[in-house]
């Protein structure tokens, strides 16, 4: 099990597929349009676990958040309408 009862991740999964599933509902908690700082994105990703450093590593790398001179913004993941 990767996230534990109280919603935060156990481990960040090793396999790709499982975590593009946890990274896609954490891409959610960001707004489309909206602007963050580093420390922002680091609030937010720390909900669900401590190491904010690689978790906001895979949002980038993976085409959830993209990024240019210390500011932050999705760009990708699924959209609830």
């Amino acid at each position: 099990m990767f996230v534990g009862a109280d919603g935060r991740w156990a481990r960040i999964p090793a396999k790709r597929s499982k975590r593009l599933v946890l990274l896609d509902r954490l891409a959610q908690r960001f707004e489309p349009g909206e602007v963050y700082t580093e420390s922002e994105v680091n609030g937010i990703v720390r909900s669900c676990h401590d190491d904010h450093a690689a978790v906001r590593r895979h949002l980038v790398d993976e085409g959830f958040l993209d990024r240019r001179d210390g500011f932050y913004w999705r760009c990708g993941g699924t959209v609830d309408v």
